[in-house]
């Protein structure tokens, strides 16, 4: 007697990769809009009166309700009882009203009077746009990731992620590049615009996508296998306390967020921190601030691949960590002021940025179930956007405290870097001593974080 085997729409080369670059292209479009008003620091001085504490204020908005209100956990928890379709359109729906909302703060709230809470009208509702988005695109990366997981399981799960990732990088490197020109020419909410019809877009590609996940779990189901929907139904908020308890999850979480506040808060500063340290015309450096995202185009999958095929996560980790000290130092140095080296600093800082996340999001998959993985994710982003929330506020306020050398001809502040760079300097030395702790917790736990994935 012959054993009938199903192919499923996951097995098909061709399936599984064009459902990635269907859901890839909302990510594309969070990190655009994520994006879009870092380089336009000095614009919204100038033109809307913000201050840097103000601008930081707005910056660490993203991740206020995620850390303080605790959506992204409730996001996850969503996510494991719901499943990746319904999660997937609520946060593509909460990225579009967060930003429709941003755009109604700078045109319509641009010239209103009064304050709330001590910050204008229009930083405030801003900051709340943004952070309604911040849910939105935390939680539409947590369930892009299981996402991923699910449909690439025991297949090129890191090469997929490393895709996945360079394919949201060119929704950054896209915003640095394209902001103040588009600012300078059509005005100072036209790029915030564009980057709502493109998010309008990404909802609309993850309606696409649940009618192909739908059918996979219904290939799944006829093969007498748990559904994902299935398997879903296991979790329990028992798992949250599991989850807490393994070291592994720690070391994880601590790492990823000292690791994107070395990246992320900078960026944020970046274009600004170009223009007055090494004299850099302001189109110039957008573009420069996003060369990170443009190496994470080609390396991130590039990485991903050698993880899947070679193993070796952790040891990428610490080299991710080591390269982010040497980056930051450089950069504190007031008398190294060359273009050339900012240029080729931001080329180094976009390989660690490429060699961490290829390594790190693919081991949480070795360090947990599936049932599992979407709150471990949605844990460990939580972790991270206390970061995300903390230190662009902290670098403002530093800014804005110590760091203030002189006026521009437009009215605006002169900062002095120095100290930003070496707290961000700071934060990668640290990413370093936990990387090293994991890839040593690794060894006698048995993750498996050196190992192929193949």
């Amino acid at each position: 007697m012959s054993e009938k085997i199903t192919k499923r729409l996951n097995d098909s080369v061709a399936a599984r990769w064009g459902a990635l670059a269907v859901v890839a292209f909302t990510m594309m479009a969070a990190y655009f809009v994520n994006d879009i008003m870092a380089p336009l620091k000095t614009m919204l001085e100038t033109d809307l009166g913000w201050t840097s504490p103000e601008f930081g204020f707005f910056a660490g908005a993203y991740s206020f309700l995620n850390v303080f209100l605790l959506m992204l956990i409730w996001g996850g928890f969503i996510l494991d009882k719901f499943g990746v379709r319904f999660t997937g359109k609520l946060s593509a729906v909460l990225m579009v009203v967060g930003t429709a909302v941003e755009y109604f703060a700078i045109t319509k709230l641009a010239g209103a009077e009064g304050t709330f809470l001590g910050y204008k009208t229009n930083v405030f509702v801003a900051a709340a746009g943004y952070s309604v988005f911040g849910v939105g695109a935390e939680v539409a990366g947590i369930t892009v990731t299981k996402i991923i997981a699910k449909w690439f399981k025991g297949k090129e799960v890191a090469t997929a992620m490393g895709v996945q990732v360079a394919l949201a990088r060119i929704g950054s490197q896209a915003a640095y590049s394209l902001a103040i020109p588009v600012a300078r020419n059509s005005g100072l909410s036209t790029p915030l615009l564009v980057g709502l019809v493109l998010l309008i877009g990404g909802l609309v590609a993850f309606v696409v996508f649940s009618s192909m996940d739908k059918k996979l779990d219904k290939q799944i189901a006829e093969s007498g296998e748990a559904t994902s929907e299935e398997d879903e139904e296991k979790f329990s908020f028992s798992d949250v306390v599991a989850i807490l308890k393994n070291r592994g999850f720690w070391l994880i979480a601590i790492l990823c967020v000292l690791f994107y506040s070395c990246v992320f808060p900078f960026q944020k500063f970046a274009t600004e921190f170009f223009i007055l340290k090494y004299g850099m015309a302001e189109a110039a450096a957008g573009t420069i601030a996003g060369l990170p995202a443009l190496g994470a185009l080609i390396l991130t999958p590039l990485f991903g691949g050698m993880v899947d095929k070679k193993g070796k996560a952790a040891s990428f980790m610490m080299l991710g960590s080591g390269m982010l000290i040497g980056v930051h130092l450089l950069y504190s140095i007031p008398s190294l002021h060359a273009t050339w080296m900012a240029v080729v600093l931001m080329i180094v800082l976009g390989v660690a940025f490429s060699l961490v996340p290829s390594a790190m999001w693919p081991s949480v998959t070795k360090i947990f179930p599936t049932y599992q993985l979407g709150t471990a994710y949605a844990l460990i982003f939580f972790i991270q956007n206390i970061g995300l929330w903390g230190v662009p506020f902290l670098i403002g306020g530093i800014l804005d405290k110590f760091c203030i050398v002189g006026k521009t001809t437009a009215g605006g502040n002169l900062y002095d870097y120095t100290l930003p760079m070496i707290v961000f300097s700071g934060f990668a030395v640290l990413s370093l001593v936990v990387s090293i702790i994991l890839k040593r917790t690794d060894k006698k736990r048995g993750y498996g974080l050196e190992e192929p994935n193949i």
